[in-house]
């Protein structure tokens, strides 16, 4: 047995409180979060770029200036000058990959005419303007930058701005280059919650959006609920996670290294899970992650992360494996066993779903496609990946030719003094009475 990761059994008693504890997150102060985001959101309504620039150097420790706060043009070009050919030729390529995918799910304006004369339809309309946070710190997300940007793009929002703290060292080239690589309009040197209250708010160096999408840390996060209603805001992120099917086919190389990779990401609070129907497929994987451990960069992190939230769970079946994992409901599911279209077909809830030996996660984070924003923590029961679908507005269209309204009014009349809204039945009455003027 590896000392790293646990071995359950879902034939065990107490199985269900182990299972429990997976999913179970760290305990966070999200109280903290919310009030220290709630006192920036304040200050920068309040104070706008005076504030901004104070917070650059109190948390990132730049001195800015509201001339300095946009990277300039010239400085997103240089980036992409000064990166390998290799590394822009992966970038582009997945933006073409990331692009080509999301413009199938463009949607077009619709309407039709009902037998009362009446047409009706929905406008499809793209957002103005849009805002996209990319994390900072000690990592670099061009990845990000091109998962945000290119559906916004393929939407046709007029603008997208990115915010990202910059740090001493200012950006990472590889993020900038993404940025001009996705078409971002503008890149400031801004972060964290201010960030958020910059974009949400406006201020005179940076343009207010309407809606607010991208990762974060709690801080960002906290602030993007409390801006909620001021614009539109994607779901809050949450810890990643992967979770694998697999039967006696698969190859345990595979799905170490799939368990691993997940556990990589950072925040301590990942979750990595396998439910096979193979108790020799099981043990093998134990063995492989002690293998292939001690050669990772991060195996110290990793180990931590897999020994609080990974486990590799034996199954009675493959039906039993479907209902855990609909439970479950993860980030990302792989499906590494015969049938493996015919398994996906069976799941409701899952933000992406990986079918075959050759379709890790690791494929969809970068170029696949399909977007890499998924919802966490069991919200793929009820939320979507990103899509173009996120950065358009729906209107409803009624176009009433002079005749329509007399076969509706009477209904319209009734239900409307039905509710005890004399004026909506009025509104309606006195057209049909005049014989709906023009």
């Amino acid at each position: 047995m590896s000392e790293t990761i646990r071995t359950l059994d879902t034939r065990d008693g107490g199985f269900e409180r182990a299972l429990a504890g997976l999913r179970a997150t760290q305990e966070r102060d999200t109280a903290r979060a919310e009030s220290v985001a709630a006192e920036i959101v304040r200050a920068v309504r309040r104070r706008g770029d005076s504030a901004l620039v104070a917070y650059a150097r109190k948390f990132d420790g730049i001195r800015l200036t509201p001339a300095t706060m946009r990277v300039p043009d010239a400085e997103l070009d240089a980036a992409v000058a000064a990166l390998p050919r290799r590394v822009v030729a992966a970038l582009r390529l997945a933006a073409r990959r990331i692009r080509a995918f999301h413009a199938k799910q463009r949607q077009a304006s619709w309407s039709y005419r009902d037998a009362t004369g009446l047409v009706l339809g929905q406008q499809i309309t793209p957002l103005r303007r849009v805002g996209v946070y990319v994390p900072g710190g000690k990592g670099a997300y061009p990845s990000s930058v091109l998962m945000n940007v290119v559906p916004a793009r393929v939407a046709g929002v007029d603008e997208v701005l990115m915010v990202s703290p910059a740090g001493e060292q200012g950006h990472p080239i590889a993020v900038l280059a993404a940025a001009r690589i996705a078409g971002v309009d503008a890149v400031y040197r801004i972060g964290g919650a201010q960030a958020v209250a910059a974009l949400a708010y406006g201020t005179k160096s940076v343009p207010r959006v309407d809606k607010i999408v991208g990762p974060g840390n709690a801080y960002v996060q906290a602030a993007k609920r409390q801006v909620y209603g001021q614009v539109d805001i994607d779901a809050t992120a949450g810890p990643s996670e992967v979770l694998i099917i697999a039967d006696g086919t698969a190859d345990p190389r595979y799905v170490a290294a799939d368990l691993l990779a997940q556990a990589e990401h950072g925040s301590g609070d990942e979750c990595a899970i396998l439910l096979t129907t193979s108790r020799r497929v099981a043990a093998a994987v134990a063995r492989e992650i002690d293998r292939q451990l001690p050669d990772l960069p991060r195996r110290i992190d990793i180990a931590r992360v897999l020994k609080r939230r990974g486990a590799l769970i034996v199954v009675r079946n493959i039906d039993e494996a479907i209902d855990l994992a609909e439970q479950i409901a993860p980030e990302h599911l792989e499906i590494q066993a015969r049938n493996a279209r015919q398994i996906a077909g069976r799941l409701r809830n899952a933000g992406a779903i990986f079918c075959g030996d050759e379709a890790p996660a690791a494929l969809g984070d970068y170029l696949a496609g399909p977007n890499h924003v998924l919802p966490t923590g069991g919200s793929a029961r009820f939320f979507s990946p990103l899509g173009v679908y996120d950065f358009v507005k729906r209107t409803s269209v009624v176009v009433a030719p002079r005749g329509s309204l007399r076969s509706l009014a009477p209904a319209v009349e009734t239900l409307a003094e039905l509710e005890g809204y004399q004026a909506h039945a009025a509104a309606v009455r006195i057209r049909r009475r005049d014989g709906a003027p023009r």
